[in-house]
């Protein structure tokens, strides 16, 4: 109820009234608003207690009241005045259902975008890439859902000295020359370069080690001693040891959350038929550099598709169309949900996840996936 709630409030009314202003109705002809956010940020614009989320068993007031069958659905339903929304007095608030823990309305929406609710007996895997990484597999009657506390090494969120978000003057994409010691790369606005956003930072990476500079463990080949070298010297930016093993933890998080979901369900990545890649940071990825250090599942390129804000299209169907919306509401109840950490071998998945090499393409057995980089 308080500073983040207000904040989140302030910048949908502005939102609001921009569009009245662009589109030229008032806001008091909206009458209904379809929200689809984390578990974390729509349950803010709701007005609960969100401490639940961050701490055991990082489940929502609302799913747990779900779980107690106290509700019927996970979703959330309020008038917009009462959170502070400027639209009709009657405006009615529809949040998206969650699907379990951190896995949340976002997720949601992004299967009804990609009509995941149409069973299927070819494999399909979701990978919305971000702060949290959610993964969701189907595969005829079943689907498998999962989060991947990645952290926001990839984002510009500290963890990288040279890292940054996808602003203006971030490298977005690198390539080294033919004898592997220059580095070509591009920037966001073709201005001079300010740092290293996330798809800048997988080509780095995979670059690195397909030339050899760099080991699977992270280690730099030339002298095993050194702790940086040097990127773009003319800019003074630099990758060391720490940047590497910061970038390698969450990549393994990612890694994790696929492996895992995969195998649960008994679906190899080699016989994916479709991969989904969604967000807005993934439209970015060089999809082979992303394979080929693990970030993502090794699905044959030609079948990765990069779908974008699959949560906004997702609202929008479900704001416009009823059925859609009481479809949403059935599917999630039937989603399994996976706690990674409490997978039998989770460690050993992680610590193989943080090596800079592809997942295997068949998991026909755990030892398989283990085998010395």
């Amino acid at each position: 109820r308080g500073e983040l709630q207000r904040s989140v409030v302030s910048a949908i009314n502005f939102e609001i009234l921009e569009m009245a202003r662009l589109l030229d109705f008032t806001r008091q002809e909206i009458y209904e608003i379809a929200v689809a956010g984390n578990s974390t940020m729509r349950d803010l614009l709701f007005k609960l207690d969100v401490q639940g989320i961050g701490q055991r068993p990082y489940k929502s007031l609302v799913e747990l009241e779900y779980l107690a069958g106290e509700r019927s659905s996970t979703s959330l339903v309020q008038i917009a005045r009462r959170l502070g929304l400027r639209a009709n007095l009657k405006t009615r608030v529809y949040g998206l259902p969650l699907i379990a823990s951190h896995v949340g309305a976002d997720t949601a929406a992004a299967l009804v975008a990609l009509d995941m609710d149409s069973r299927s007996e070819d494999a399909v895997v979701v990978v919305d890439v971000g702060t949290n990484t959610e993964v969701v597999v189907g595969k005829g009657e079943r689907l498998v859902a999962a989060s991947c506390p990645a952290g926001p090494a990839f984002e510009g969120g500290g963890a990288v000295k040279f890292g940054m978000p996808g602003y203006e003057g971030a490298i977005e994409s690198f390539r080294l020359d033919s004898g592997g010691r220059e580095f070509a790369y591009s920037t966001i606005g073709d201005t001079d370069p300010q740092g290293i956003c996330g798809s800048g930072l997988i080509d780095l990476l995979a670059e690195l080690r397909r030339s050899d500079r760099l080991t699977a463990k992270g280690v730099f080949t030339e002298d095993k001693k050194l702790f940086e070298i040097d990127i773009v010297p003319e800019a003074g930016i630099t990758l060391s040891k720490e940047d590497i093993s910061n970038l390698a933890q969450a990549k393994a998080a990612n890694y994790c959350g696929q492996y895992i979901v995969m195998r649960k369900l008994g679906v190899d990545p080699e016989d994916v038929s479709r991969l989904y890649l969604a967000g807005g940071f993934a439209n970015y990825v060089h999809v082979g550099n992303a394979i080929d250090i693990g970030f993502l599942a090794p699905v044959p390129e030609d079948r990765i598709v990069k779908v974008g804000n699959t949560a906004l299209q997702g609202a929008r169907e479900v704001l416009l169309n009823r059925r859609r919306r009481a479809q949403l509401e059935e599917l999630v109840k039937g989603i399994e949900h996976v706690e990674l950490e409490t997978t039998a071998d989770f460690f050993e998945v992680f610590v193989d996840g943080c090596q800079l090499k592809p997942m295997p393409r068949r998991f026909a057995t755990q030892a398989s996936a283990f085998e010395p980089a």
